[in-house]
């Protein structure tokens, strides 16, 4: 009998190390995940307007099959609503982040509205195409 308790001893005692060694290990991350993070009120608004242009970009790019497995990514219903809501950002936020920031976002645009022409089979007239009713025409 006393081996038996002596067994349950031992493992008890090791669940309780390795809950310990677990414990500590999330308190590191946790500090080290704080030591990375910004408060959102630190941040300036022209950071997060163009933050949040650059990650619309990056996914319409992807859904209009810029990106490496084109093949099973494209997705051009997705894409046109990703366009449109940059656009939308960018002519709303263009006046707000002066002109050095927005004539980059413009330019990816840009980019992404032809880009999104070229993928589709049957294009939209000119002036009807994702974005275009905040960028106007782009041919």
């Amino acid at each position: 009998m006393d081996t038996i308790r002596d067994s349950d001893d031992d493992l008890e005692a090791g669940r309780l190390a390795q809950d310990a060694e677990r414990q500590a290990r999330w308190e590191a991350q946790e500090r080290a995940a704080s030591a990375a993070t910004r408060d959102i009120a630190d941040v300036p608004a022209v950071e997060v307007i163009t933050t949040a242009s650059v990650h619309l970009m990056s996914a319409a790019a992807v859904k209009v099959g810029l990106a490496d497995d084109s093949a099973n990514q494209t997705d051009l219903d997705e894409a046109r609503k990703l366009i449109n809501a940059l656009a939308g950002l960018i002519t709303a936020g263009a006046p707000e982040i002066s002109d050095m920031h927005a004539r980059s976002l413009r330019d990816g645009l840009r980019s992404l509205q032809l880009a999104f022409r070229e993928a589709s089979v049957i294009p939209d007239p000119i002036g009807k195409g994702p974005g275009e009713k905040w960028t106007g025409p782009v041919n």
